[in-house]
């Protein structure tokens, strides 16, 4: 027991060292340039970048507010093509933490016959439907917002065949789980990369308290007390029954140092410090979510849900290792959605 109450100790302080990591810049609201609101969840407007990419603007009834949607359109648009979304870790991509700033994602999906969007927002939020508004965080229907409210959206401003799939890093490693749980046909397959799907456990828990407390959040608003009913119909783990018919792939790191700790890395820059943060608080992080995804893994065989699996014998929780995470989960996914 000793043991078990050190590790959660140093696992929570990793997290808030390491969360720190994401920033404190929040993204201006859109909705502030809004003149008639809609009575229902509409798109707001669209911004062409180049050929290749355009930030969609999406209004959410549900939180009373405009979603920004960072977008890379299919290499070849002459057919519709099916939808990845990409979520964020914990800042919600509201920081400089977003999957375009911190990856190869946009030369990577050059060449690939798909829409990836990256909604901007839902920092700290775990990417659910909290049961009340929070006075920090504000209202908070990202369950409603990204498996009811967006897809029609999306399907009809791009064009798609309408078949989805999901995927995140870290909170959102968990929040891609939860997601697909709550509406299975939305999402064929899903990516979840270093979460800590656990929500109804005491590790879980900590997790979850000290992820959304860093910006001053509270637990209680999100899915009522610690230990009550909402955290365990949250719990991914609890509920892997329902990912039943859903193609997964899942993956962590061991919390060991690998071949993206080095100055040359992603982020590093050649920063000794940021280096040695990736290696100690990375490393911890990383092998505490390794418990939490080899608990799921033990779930989904004893129901005899596939899956496919990736538990590195090195790796922090970082974006070198999210990167490969996305690299290496694409010929599933794809042929998963029919991206081709």
């Amino acid at each position: 027991m000793r043991r078990i109450g050190r590790t959660r100790a140093i696992l929570v302080v990793a997290l808030v060292a390491w969360t720190g990591l994401f920033g404190e810049a929040a993204l201006a609201s859109a909705d502030q340039a809004r003149t008639s609101p809609p009575g229902g969840s509409a798109l707001d407007h669209v911004e062409e970048i180049n050929a290749r990419q355009l930030t969609m603007y999406v209004y959410s009834a549900a939180m009373d507010k405009v979603i920004p949607l960072e977008v890379i359109r299919p290499a070849d648009t002459s057919a519709p093509r099916p939808t990845l979304y990409l979520l964020n870790g914990a800042g919600g991509g509201e920081d400089t933490a977003t999957w375009q700033t911190r990856t190869d994602v946009v030369d990577f999906f050059g060449d690939k016959n798909v829409n990836v969007v990256n909604p901007i927002g839902g920092a700290y939020s775990y990417y659910t439907d909290w049961e009340k508004p929070d006075p920090v965080l504000g209202l908070n229907k990202w369950t409603t917002f990204l498996t009811e409210e967006l897809p029609p959206i999306v399907d009809a401003t791009l064009g798609t065949t309408g078949v989805n799939a999901v995927a995140g890093l870290s909170m959102a490693g968990t929040s891609v789980l939860s997601l697909a749980e709550a509406a299975p046909s939305v999402y064929r397959a899903v990516g979840a990369f270093s979460g800590c799907a656990e929500t109804s456990t005491q590790p879980g828990q900590d997790y979850v308290r000290f992820v959304v407390g860093f910006r001053g959040g509270n637990v209680d608003n999100m899915w009522g007390p610690p230990g009550g009913p909402g955290w365990v119909a949250n719990d991914p783990v609890v509920n892997a029954e329902r990912l039943r018919g859903v193609d997964l792939y899942i993956s962590n790191g061991s919390g060991l140092p690998g071949p993206h700790e080095n100055l040359g890395g992603p982020m590093v820059n050649g920063d000794l410090g940021v280096l040695a943060n990736q290696v100690i608080v990375g490393g911890v992080i990383e092998a505490g979510t390794n418990q939490c995804t080899q608990r799921l893994a033990e779930r989904l065989d004893s129901l005899g849900i596939p899956a496919t699996y990736d538990f590195r014998a090195t790796g922090t929780h970082s974006w070198g290792y999210w990167q490969d995470d996305l690299h290496n989960s694409w010929s599933m996914i794809a042929e998963s959605i029919g991206a081709r």
